[in-house]
């Protein structure tokens, strides 16, 4: 089972983890090997008590010592790539942890790779003393490690590493640009409908009867508009909730408010059952029938599944727990299931290539080459091909999308100003002729 614990070293500093024990004894005679005095030990939450690895990322911080400080990706590549460098030219590893350390600019790091010191010195291997912070090193990065370690080629699988952070930062930033600009739009045009439901329509309304007066005719956009206003303004809606018309500050609550915190506590609720195993399943089935959002998951899933797997096929590891592994880092639950049922086929002497062609998800050009590599003995050559031809394929769709996002909602929000202006301008130009 997993275990977070928090315990004080030598020095009285206060350290926090999470580790895979078979009881809390076990953790607590482990932590008094490690000179450290345990403070309390509670079951994580998930496997491991971290984050799983996602479609963008290697690693996340906020685990360990400094919880709540994150570890920037581009921190954990150079780190890879120094470590690497410095064993491949013959320095210890406890040497290589400690001057990468002291050089590092993270104080969340310098933390981390001092605990990460101190276990090489009592005995543990580097991806065991990695599997303590769950929230900086993933599963990934640890069992790549621990196939390095045990096939003698920990310098090229942290190579590796680096590279596959580098592919992830790229694509991450790729995406965060290209949804910056609808995220700031979409904030301004929920504020802009707040103000104009709330303060402004009520006004115009307001003219509107003081021109036309009370069996003014007005247009049916118009008339919506006012309807909606109203609606929002007013208090109705807490009237029919036992309970809560009783309270005062309540009673004055408009419609809107109201509706929008019943909404913020939705998603709220929705964002907790996502994280659950069941609801993060369904969301994650949601996603693959979500038009665009599936195109641009399944090639950035299959690109990380490419890579992935051929970087531990690569290392010497059993097609087997490639496959968990692999499976765990694509960061799509449904994804993962195939990849459960197709490694029991695997188990049972077919070849990869076959239960990957029956998969709705992966296109028939990855079996095809799956089969060449089985056939040529050179899977990891040819999943590496796959993957950089699919990380271009999510480059290009990505910045498409960022080039026709822009112009999509300058056309939404120039038609919804255009209608509200019309519903406003209109009556009032009309009853002004009719005036004149």
């Amino acid at each position: 089972m997993y275990l977070q614990y928090k315990a004080t070293n030598s020095e009285g500093h206060i350290i926090t983890g999470t580790v895979q024990a078979e009881s809390r004894d076990e953790l607590i005679a482990s932590l008094r090997k490690q000179k450290l005095r345990p403070l309390t030990i509670v079951a994580a939450k998930g496997k491991g008590g971290g984050k799983s690895a996602g479609f963008f990322s290697l690693s996340v911080g906020g685990g360990g010592k400094g919880g709540g400080k994150k570890v920037k990706l581009q921190d954990l590549v150079v780190f890879t790539r120094q470590l690497s460098t410095m064993i491949s030219a013959g320095v210890p590893i406890v040497r290589s942890l400690a001057a990468l350390k002291d050089d590092s600019e993270s104080q969340r790091l310098r933390d981390v790779l001092g605990g990460v010191t101190k276990d090489v010195e009592a005995g543990h291997t580097l991806a065991d003393a990695f599997g303590k912070y769950p929230d900086v090193f993933n599963e990934v990065y640890i069992n790549m490690v621990r196939a390095g370690e045990a096939g003698g080629i920990l310098d090229e699988i942290l190579k590796r590493l680096a590279l596959q952070c580098e592919l992830d930062a790229s694509i991450r930033k790729k995406i965060k640009s290209a949804m910056m600009y609808p995220i700031v739009i979409l904030s301004v045009t929920v504020i802009a409908f707040f103000g104009i439901m709330l303060f402004i329509v009520p006004k115009l309304a307001a003219i509107l009867k003081d021109l036309g007066g009370p069996e003014a005719k007005l247009p049916v956009y118009t008339q919506a508009l006012i309807d909606a206003s109203s609606f929002c303004t007013s208090s109705s809606i807490i009237q029919h909730i036992p309970g809560l018309a009783m309270v005062p500050v309540l009673n004055r609550l408009p419609n809107l408010i109201i509706l929008a915190g019943i909404a913020s506590i939705g998603i709220v609720y929705l964002l907790k059952y996502i994280k659950t195993p069941a609801g993060k399943y369904k969301f994650h089935a949601v996603l693959l029938k979500t038009p665009v959002v599936k195109t641009v998951i399944l090639k950035i899933a299959i690109a990380r599944f490419s890579r992935t797997f051929a970087s531990l096929m690569g290392s010497g590891v059993s097609v087997l727990d490639a496959l968990s592994v692999t499976g765990a880092a694509i960061g799509n639950k449904v994804i993962e299931e195939e990849l459960k049922a197709a490694a029991a086929q695997v188990q049972a002497g077919k070849p990869l290539s076959e239960p990957i062609s029956q998969s709705p998800h992966f296109p028939p050009i990855v079996a095809q080459m799956l089969l060449v590599g089985e056939e040529t003995g050179q899977i990891d050559t040819v999943l590496i091909k796959i993957a950089d031809f699919y990380e271009e394929e999510v480059a290009v769709l990505i910045d498409g999308l960022a080039a026709v996002i822009e112009p999509v909602m300058i056309i939404v929000l120039g038609s919804a100003v255009g209608l509200i202006a019309a519903s406003v301008m209109g009556p009032i130009a009309n009853m002004s002729k009719v005036a004149g």
